[in-house]
């Protein structure tokens, strides 16, 4: 009888912090890794090393980063991080210099090859009987899932750092982009949500070269894409859109039932003399007519955005003028930040007056405040109304999903009381019979 040992599998625990775009990375890393071999483990002590994929936006951010690296070498010990406070390598070592290799975002094959000096893959693995899914790893719950169509921004807005973390644009071929998006239909994903930096600016970096999908002839630019995900027969999604011109185009494609019409457009300020401090590509004033004229092609449009309060230079008349224009503009789903600094950024050179936390605080909460009545009463006009619901989570008191004005994680829910025999990743006609200034209650309609 043989006495030779079997190999142990090698053990990789994940962290992944961050946007999507980041979750995104994370679940390419984990993929390959998966494809050599490891196994995808839950627990710090169960892992031979632990990968901490770090976000570096703000500084809070930065600030969890750091104590989530602290708390995995408490741990475990043995520590990998990447991501986009990776290119502050100085930074992650001056408070944690036992971290065994730091690397930036987008660097999957350096972070592979630390995982391999840490713990090598078996050698007896065989990828092609030990396979991986064809949509790969997915950090998300079956049914939906990000799908990244480029990386990194051209813009220059002087709050953030990511064209220094992430580089200038770099649009993915579309029919690569198209083949992942099958791929992960045919899994079951029933809601595709789509991500970069800048998806208005998809394939501007490369003149929006013609590439092929299955065959066919598809131009690498957003209305060409949005046209060929909408026969995939999932919920499509856009995420991260700026206001370009090019957006007219496709809300004849949401009026048409053909992606879900929902933009989430990331304003964030209203005021002209603000607007301009942020270095951002929008102008208000055309903003609002263009928002009226979406609505009269897409009644159903729903619009989400962010904004940022306490900008330095931000008066209370610039203040006024942003809840002015949110009165006017009449957004559906709104997030909003207080303006904190970011080591590197141009903001913090333009020389303008800093606004004091206790105010940014207090206009924050007036901000706040204005929008959900805004919601609120946007919201109550859908009770009665029949809405597809997608259901997320079945507990026992109910089911909980989204309608297509909700995005998970950032937007509002849809609660179904009772026991219907739902299951994650269905969809359920309903009725809407309650709402308050983010949720909807509703009842589902007896085929």
């Amino acid at each position: 009888m043989s006495t030779t040992p079997t190999p142990t599998t090698p053990k990789v625990g994940f962290v992944s912090l961050g946007c999507p775009k980041a979750l995104v990375d994370s679940e390419r890393i984990l993929t390959q890794l998966r494809m050599e071999g490891y196994e995808v483990v839950p627990t710090y002590q169960d892992a031979d090393v632990v990968v901490v994929n770090t976000c570096g936006f703000i500084d809070s951010a930065k600030a969890e980063s750091l104590e989530v690296i602290g708390e995995a070498i408490k741990e475990n010990g043995k520590v990998i991080v990447t991501g986009c406070m990776g290119v502050e390598e100085g930074s992650i070592r001056d408070v944690h210099p036992s971290v065994l290799a730091v690397t930036g975002p987008q660097q999957y094959e350096q972070v592979v090859n630390a995982v391999h000096e840490v713990v090598p893959p078996r050698q007896d693995h065989n990828p092609l009987i030990d396979l991986v899914p064809p949509q790969g790893v997915k950090l998300t719950p079956r049914h939906y899932a990000y799908l990244k169509i480029s990386e990194g921004c051209n813009h220059s807005c002087s709050f953030c750092i990511i064209p220094s973390m992430r580089g200038k644009l770099v649009s993915r071929p579309v029919g690569e982009v198209l083949s992942e998006a099958e791929r992960l239909v045919k899994a079951g994903v029933k809601e595709i949500l789509v991500i970069s930096q800048d998806t208005s600016a998809y394939g501007v970096d490369v003149k929006y070269k013609t590439d092929f999908w299955n065959g066919r002839p598809v131009k690498t630019r957003m209305l060409e894409l949005c046209e060929a995900l909408s026969s995939l027969g999932a919920w499509v999604r856009l995420h991260y859109v700026y206001p370009y011109p090019n957006v007219d185009d496709i809300i004849p494609l949401m009026a048409a039932g053909k992606i879900l019409p929902y933009l989430d457009i990331p304003f964030q300020h209203a005021s002209p003399k603000v607007l301009k401090s942020m270095k951002r590509p929008a102008f208000e004033d055309r903003t609002l007519a263009r928002i009226k004229s979406w609505r009269e092609q897409c009644p159903q449009l729903i619009i989400r955005s962010t904004f940022i309060v306490g900008f330095p230079g931000e008066t209370e008349e610039d203040f006024q003028y942003l809840l002015d224009w949110l009165t006017e503009a009449q957004l559906d789903r709104v997030g909003c930040f207080q303006y904190s600094p970011v080591e590197g950024a141009p903001a913090n050179d333009l020389g303008l007056d800093i606004v004091p936390d206790e105010v940014k605080q207090e206009r924050w909460d007036r901000f706040m405040a204005h929008q959900q009545a805004i919601s609120t009463a946007r919201l109550q006009l859908r009770i009665g109304r029949e809405i597809d619901v997608l259901i997320d989570e079945v507990e026992e008191e109910g089911s909980v999903g989204r309608s297509y004005f909700d995005a998970p994680e950032i937007d509002g829910n849809v609660f179904i009381d009772g026991n219907h025999g739902f299951k994650p990743g269905d969809t359920v006609r309903c009725r809407v019979t309650d709402a308050d200034e983010y949720d909807m209650w509703a009842e589902p309609i007896q085929a």
